[in-house]
């Protein structure tokens, strides 16, 4: 499986604009029906905590932490060797309230690969957990944040919004919890994405330092749709805080 090496965009087209989630909060039309979280984020302190490329052998800890914590977070899942080989996990996810969304079905770099390539990516993953929890993603995350054009056009004919994110541990790269803790706190802002990997040894031993340091400094963790209520997330739409 290829890593998250950083936050890059594949500029192949004129039409790669992102939108900020605070952005899509002000531009929301008076009618707007996205649902809000614990807070409206338009007046706190809100950051959103994403998880990339489970659920894994440690996803169930995770949970575990998330349900004492009181923290929605956004899990992207990957299909074919993990959707697939946890749908217990993948159930309990959605159960507990947390966002489940879509990061392809075997971590292909999109941007390598033509339209019907990139659908099938999509669509499976998406066929996948509907199959367990009876509801498609809105979400998806490309790998590597790679996207362009021809993506965003598969993403919005398949119904999903693309999110990439503003703080990232380089999880995949250590082992070292303290490490992990550091890079997020040293890169946490309001209205910010973090991202993380519940797969690696290191990520969720961290997980309870993160939350108790950021809830401390008046952060309130919502999830990805929650972060841009009262508006929702737009298909094809590429958001970056």
């Amino acid at each position: 499986m290829a890593l998250v090496a950083a936050l890059t965009l594949t500029l192949s087209g004129c039409s790669m604009d992102t939108t900020a989630p605070g952005s899509a909060r002000g531009e929301a039309a008076a009618d707007a029906k996205g649902a809000f979280g614990p807070v409206d984020c338009r007046e706190a302190k809100c950051i959103a905590l994403t998880f990339d490329a489970g659920p894994g052998e440690d996803t169930p800890e995770l949970l575990d932490i998330l349900k004492e914590k009181k923290v929605h977070a956004t899990f992207f899942l990957l299909g074919k060797h993990h959707v697939v080989k946890h749908p217990d996990t993948v159930r309990r996810i959605q159960d507990e309230g947390h966002e489940v969304a879509n990061h392809t079905w075997t971590h292909k770099i999109l941007t390598d690969h033509d339209p019907d390539e990139i659908r099938a990516e999509l669509e499976k993953t998406q066929k996948a957990i509907e199959r367990i929890t009876g509801e498609r993603p809105r979400l998806m995350r490309p790998p590597q944040g790679r996207t362009d054009d021809e993506v965003s056009k598969v993403s919005k004919e398949l119904g999903l919004s693309q999110v990439l994110w503003s703080a990232t541990a380089k999880d995949y790269s250590t082992n070292d919890s303290a490490l992990i803790r550091k890079r997020i706190l040293d890169q946490a802002s309001k209205d910010g994405i973090i991202l993380l990997h519940d797969i690696y040894k290191g990520t969720v031993p961290a997980v309870p330092g993160i939350i108790d340091a950021l809830q401390k400094d008046g952060y309130t963790f919502v999830t990805v749709p929650e972060l841009m209520a009262p508006a929702e997330p737009q298909p094809g739409t590429i958001y970056r805080p």
